[in-house]
């Protein structure tokens, strides 16, 4: 019995026909459930935190909570969003799945910084392509599937591995790590 599967079934998260909202970075279209979406909120001040990760821009106050904001175009490694006049922040709620008992299943806020929010729509399952293995500009295991929609690519993002919190915390403190080393 052949107990190796192929790179691309090892993928642990795939897209689910159901609503989704669409949004542009960079020129791309960009998806995430609408499950995970707490609201969207117009971009405004920013207060920076010191010796976090490039792609963590600063927090903002969301009636009364601290709530972190990553500049999703420099989390993919692209350089960094610039701020225009439909620059939003998407507020979405990501679920620590780590598995490490001290934080798995924990609920966190942290808002993204997006060039323009479009639309919600409904991707249907024969809409969607198994995400590429190859050839994408942004990590693979970030992207769940690509939806055909009027013509179109939209991709698809894992919001649970584009927003781990684990992985975030752990690029920061590794960041703090080399300023304190002499």
């Amino acid at each position: 019995m052949n107990t190796t599967q192929p790179t691309a079934q090892l993928h642990l998260e795939t897209a689910e026909a159901g609503q989704y909202l669409t949004f542009l970075l960079h020129g791309e279209t960009y998806a995430l459930g609408i499950l995970s979406i707490k609201e969207i909120i117009g971009y405004d001040h920013l207060t920076e935190v010191p010796m976090m990760p490039d792609f963590i821009r600063g927090v903002i106050n969301l009636r009364g909570r601290v709530v972190p904001v990553v500049d999703l175009l420099c989390r993919f490694g692209q350089g960094s969003t610039a701020i225009a006049k439909r620059t939003s922040i998407v507020i979405v709620e990501t679920r620590d799945d780590s598995g490490d008992g001290n934080t798995a299943g924990k609920v966190t806020d942290i808002g993204i910084i997006v060039d323009a929010v479009n639309e919600v729509v409904d991707i249907g399952a024969d809409a969607i392509e198994p995400a590429p293995s190859f050839g994408a500009r942004i990590r693979p295991e970030f992207i769940i599937g690509m939806a055909k929609r009027e013509g179109h690519f939209i991709v698809m993002l894992a919001v649970n591995k584009v927003l781990a919190v684990n992985e975030m915390a752990a690029l920061g403190q590794a960041l703090f790590k080399q300023h304190e080393s002499p």
